[in-house]
């Protein structure tokens, strides 16, 4: 037994998970101490800023990141030179040109003063420096995702979340410093993931003379879909707090109380993001082998295993659902439980979809149609904008909000199902007959 469990450990699916989860676990901790250190509305401008700074940092390492992952995973020691140092190339480029532009509308919106959210203006602010501390060790994760090095990924993550955290626990115990402190120091703790990564030679720095036009171009031509797919899979979720941020009438408190069921939602939504990222590169690997009967076969045992193991996780959770609240965001956020909790009933709804609609986008990158990927992400981004944008000028309402979650949801999953039908035959009936087969030979597997 004890051998088995060692294999389990060492298999890939499951050290990434075991990574996800520990970093998760720290993200978790981050947000509680943040909660009860931070009045309502400066914890609201914090997740404001931090929202906005993993929007902008998808669109920094969406252009690069999945395209690296693709090449690196079938090149050569030399090739991956070529690929890791263009890609570090990329990623100056465009954080120069989103610097210029932040700063130059910092120093407009200054010079006028004009009157915006404090969460926008230091995000205006100080992205430009988070945005140079940071490269160094998100270039490196493509590397880490194409060799499956789940636990060096770990490693990396944690030199940042673990500092910032212990630096959470002194702030509440001894310091009391106010919000804009708190982000230079975050901003700080990334720069040290970037300089390991740099002194480890992870990064892709020391590749730069490598860096090749045409390499550059290839990286692109893939990353431009991928990027505008992860950009419109963030606004999936963040378009909430961006939109409940610009209205009079809810504002920074607003985004605090809808971040907790919202944290809670991200946090069972770490499997998925584990079995994703060992996913993607297995996928890629079949469709280029021509596998196409093994690539839907595996696409149907991810979607229908993770979807069974998600229900007992999520019941038990919207048992727990006010208990699990009052954990993260603290007593002082007994008042708003009523409504905390029928948010997190309908974001229950929404990830049980979760990993049906994932995968659909996992599996249309995977075989080269990341244009039809994005055209996905665009035709859910649209409606979920515009259900938040009802939800929030017209009914004032965050229990609105989390229902077009569900509603972008279900429309994504259609359309993902339509495109893969027509691009490779997947065929949404066979998931759960595949599913469970996999899990009967898997199980008894086991057993021997």
């Amino acid at each position: 037994m004890i051998k088995k469990l060692k294999t389990l450990l060492r298999e890939k699916n499951m050290s990434s998970l075991m990574g996800n989860v520990t970093v998760a676990a720290m993200g978790l901790l981050s947000f509680m101490l943040l909660s009860r250190q931070l009045t309502k509305v400066d914890f609201g401008h914090f997740i404001l800023f931090m929202t906005l700074s993993s929007f902008v940092d998808l669109l920094r390492f969406g252009l690069t990141q999945n395209a690296l992952i693709r090449l690196l995973t079938v090149a050569d020691q030399q090739g991956a030179k070529r690929i890791m140092g263009s890609g570090f190339a990329i990623n100056i480029i465009v954080l120069i040109i989103l610097s210029v532009v932040l700063w130059g509308l910092y120093g407009v919106l200054s010079f006028f003063e004009v009157s915006i959210g404090l969460g926008y203006l230091l995000f205006l602010k100080w992205y430009p420096i988070l945005g140079v501390v940071n490269l160094g060790w998100n270039n490196a994760m493509a590397l880490f995702q194409a060799e499956q090095r789940f636990m060096r990924m770990m490693y990396v993550r944690l030199s940042t979340v673990g500092t910032f955290n212990l630096f959470l626990g002194l702030n509440l115990l001894f310091f009391s410093f106010p919000l804009e402190t708190i982000l230079l120091f975050f901003i700080g703790f990334n720069g040290l993931a970037s300089i390991i990564s740099a002194l480890k030679r992870w990064d892709g720095l020391q590749d730069l003379p490598n860096a090749e036009r045409a390499t550059a171009k290839d990286i692109v031509q893939f990353g431009k879909y991928a990027m505008g797919t992860l950009v419109g899979s963030s606004l999936l979720k963040s378009a909430d707090t961006f939109i409940i941020g610009m209205s009079p009438f809810m504002g920074a408190s607003a985004i605090a109380i809808y971040a907790i069921p919202l944290k809670i939602t991200d946090l069972l939504g770490i499997p998925l993001r584990s079995f994703s990222m060992t996913a993607y590169p297995k996928m890629s690997k079949m469709y280029m082998d021509k596998a196409f009967g093994k690539l839907r076969n595996t696409f149907y045992e991810y979607v229908g295993t993770i979807t069974v193991l998600f229900i007992p996780v999520i019941v038990g959770c919207v048992l727990l659902s006010s208990e699990l609240i009052i954990v993260l965001g603290g007593a002082g956020y007994t008042d708003e439980l009523p409504v905390l909790t029928n948010i997190f009933m309908i974001f229950s709804v929404y990830l049980l979809l979760l990993p049906l609609d994932r995968f659909t986008g996992v599996l249309l990158d995977s075989i080269n149609k990341p244009n039809l990927n994005l055209k996905k992400v665009i035709f859910m981004a649209s409606a979920n904008i515009l259900v938040d944008a009802i939800a929030v000028f017209w009914f004032q309402s965050l229990l609105v909000v989390a229902l077009g979650t569900v509603l972008f949801t279900l429309l994504g999953i259609v359309l993902g199902l339509y495109l893969l039908k027509r691009e490779i035959g997947v065929e949404g009936h066979k998931i759960l007959p595949q599913s469970y087969r996999f899990l009967k030979n898997f199980s008894a597997q086991w057993q021997r």
